[in-house]
């Protein structure tokens, strides 16, 4: 399948954020992306975008739904996918982030894709390899394809994402999540705003400008989305919440609280969920639930994400070419 590229698009050898991309680079790799949707449902979904080339996904983190999601991907393009397993790996021994890259740089690899629990790691690695870099995550900083498939999945449904209104629910300060779907959602015309409690909402985002509150009746109000954002204790240091229990009763989506928002509002979420913690199970199982097709989207977005800055960095090499 051909894709059209837009002149004005995506022209970047990583994708290291969201952060710094313009309006029409989002717009690009979002219509690359829906490209996939159809041939990703077709019986045969195999292409030869990447035959004969080498993916590696490095992940410091566990993430069975990102990994996955980035390997099927890379398989769907003809790409030789290694998967390395950092818990077994000389990393748990004293390597460095950059001894490790410098040692993959050496394999001669077309496109890294890095999970990292430390902010900035990911862009530290690109400056010491010779190949295409993905951000997978990294720290409480981005995760720009999450974001890319929230806003194909919003964009489906919806037909648009300017002049929207996005309500971004929950554990704002630990989620790159968030971060990365601020930026997003902003820079194509969207109004967001930011519900939780005082201490999960940073300073920062209140800085931008951004609509802040800590009540989901009024953040919830004529919204026509309904982000939710899982509650990342493992990264709390000492209690940002009073408990689990309290949380939910306050910021967990039930129906009850769902019903501020518009009628036709769609809720979504970037998983793993806890059920019961930040979204209650009927509404995540419930008819206005987009949380399966994000998934769905997933294997998109990265698709057309792949594609993108191996193509580019193919691009680079041969102008450059004496």
């Amino acid at each position: 399948m051909t894709t059209t590229v837009n002149p004005y698009g995506f022209r970047r050898p990583h994708l290291l954020g969201i952060e710094g991309l313009s309006k029409p680079e989002i717009v690009d790799l979002l219509d690359r992306a829906e490209a996939n949707v159809a041939v990703s449902r077709q019986a045969n979904k195999k292409r030869d975008g990447l035959r004969g080339r080498t993916q590696i996904n490095l992940f410091f983190e566990a993430s069975t739904r990102t990994q996955s999601s980035f390997e099927l991907a890379g398989k769907r393009l003809g790409a030789d996918v290694m998967n390395m397993s950092v818990a077994s790996s000389s990393v748990k021994k004293g390597e460095t982030l950059i001894d490790t890259a410098v040692t993959l740089n050496a394999m001669n690899p077309d496109v890294i894709v890095v999970r990292h629990h430390a902010s900035g790691a990911v862009a530290l690695l690109a400056q010491k390899v010779d190949c295409s870099v993905i951000n997978a995550g990294d720290g409480a900083h981005e995760h720009p394809t999450q974001a890319l498939l929230d806003a194909l999945t919003i964009r489906r449904h919806k037909g648009r994402i300017e002049r929207l209104t996005v309500a971004i629910c929950g554990d704002i300060l630990h989620s790159r999540v968030a971060r990365s779907n601020i930026l997003l959602l902003t820079a194509l015309d969207a109004r967001v705003r930011l519900v939780g409690p005082t201490t999960l909402i940073p300073q920062a985002f209140r800085d931008m400008g951004l609509e802040v509150t800590t009540s989901m009746k009024d953040g919830l109000k004529d919204a026509d989305i309904v982000m939710m954002l899982r509650l990342q204790r493992e990264r709390m240091n000492g209690s940002l919440v009073p408990s689990v229990r309290e949380y939910f009763r306050y910021y967990g989506l039930d129906a009850e609280k769902l019903a501020y928002a518009r009628p036709d509002a769609l809720v979504m979420h970037p998983g793993p969920m806890n059920r019961g913690v930040e979204i209650d199970p009927a509404v995540a199982d419930g008819p206005q639930s987009l949380i399966r097709e994000q998934v769905e989207m997933g294997v998109a977005v990265r698709i057309a994400v792949l594609e993108a800055v191996t193509g580019n960095r193919n691009a680079s090499a041969v102008e450059s070419a004496p």
